[in-house]
């Protein structure tokens, strides 16, 4: 009898077993493990989106809105990422993402790429994006042109030659620093009030349609001229480091902080239009204003505040 009862627990281990790697299947229906970049759903687990990175199945991941797997700093790939039908929000930066595909998250609101290594990426099946940061990679170009409904983008320190912003009219948020932009047009951007385009090569830059401009950082550039009086609302302004010969601030009053030295002027003076004067420069723990002298092609620059007739 003993021997029987031994023979009928081995075959129903056997049994449950079977039925236990037959359940758990990675190539059949509705696992989908094998699709997944293993290091990809290791952290999915070890964060608590998945219960086991060795069995995925669809209904595991298709109703996530929100994923986190930023600061991991070893993700390659996000293969398996099409699966998250549901996604809103993603974040992946600080890893070493050389590909990115998001075609199939047609939900995505907010995604935060940047700190990897992408050489492209398209967010063309995306119109639902709200908020793109994908600064720090190696983007030679980036089409937002399917994206009406951006709100903030930043592509910061890229190798961009050029960025077309003009069917974002949404756009309040733009950071475009450090890449190799030679015009940039933000005449379609009304609501724009924060502006970062330093470290670039323009040569012009006109923000006359962009009245809600607060912070605007447009140094180190080529720009011979700069028209801010239609920014009355300007507080920050950093126009440092171009070729500008002058400037008219007396439409800002608004303004507490302007950085505008190393520039020629008219090679001894950089005459500042203002509402106050060389003799009443606003000094306080909020305000700073160039002041002194600076030194241009071997000549020595003062600046002259004063107020306009």
């Amino acid at each position: 009898m003993k021997k029987f009862q031994t023979i009928g627990f081995f075959l129903l281990s056997v049994i449950a077993i079977a039925v236990l790697l037959q359940s758990c299947s990675k190539e059949e229906s509705p696992y989908i493990t094998s699709k997944f970049d293993p290091a990809f759903a290791n952290v999915l687990q070890a964060r608590g989106y998945i219960p086991d990175a060795s069995c995925i199945s669809a209904e595991d991941v298709a109703c996530i809105t929100e994923l986190d797997i930023s600061g991991t700093y070893v993700l390659t790939s996000l293969k398996g990422i099409e699966y998250f039908t549901s996604l809103k929000t993603l974040w992946c930066s600080s890893n070493q993402l050389t590909s990115l595909d998001v075609s199939n998250n047609p939900a995505l609101v907010n995604l935060d790429c940047s700190s990897n290594q992408l050489t492209s990426l398209d967010v063309s099946n995306n119109p639902a994006l709200v908020n793109l940061d994908c600064g720090y990679n190696q983007l030679t170009s980036l089409d937002v042109s399917n994206n009406p409904a951006l709100v903030d983008l930043d592509c910061f320190s890229n190798q961009l030659t050029s960025l077309d912003v003009s069917n974002n009219p949404a756009l309040e948020s733009l950071y475009c620093a450090d890449n190799q932009l030679t015009s940039l047009d933000v005449s379609s951007n009304p609501d724009l009030w924060y502006l970062q385009c330093y470290f670039n090569q323009l040569t012009s830059l006109d923000v006359s349609n962009n009245p809600a401009l607060v912070d605007l950082d447009c140094a180190d550039n080529q720009l011979t001229s700069l028209d801010v009086s239609s920014n009355p609302d300007l507080w920050i302004l950093e126009c440092h480091d171009n070729q500008l010969t002058s400037l008219d601030i007396s439409n800002n009053k608004s303004l507490a902080y302007l950085r505008c030295y190393d520039n020629p002027g008219d090679g001894t003076k950089f005459n500042v239009a203002a509402w106050f004067s060389n003799n009443s420069i606003p000094s306080s723990y909020y305000q700073e204003f160039t002041t002194g002298t600076w030194s241009y092609n071997g000549n020595t620059i003062s600046i002259n505040y004063y107020i306009p007739e």
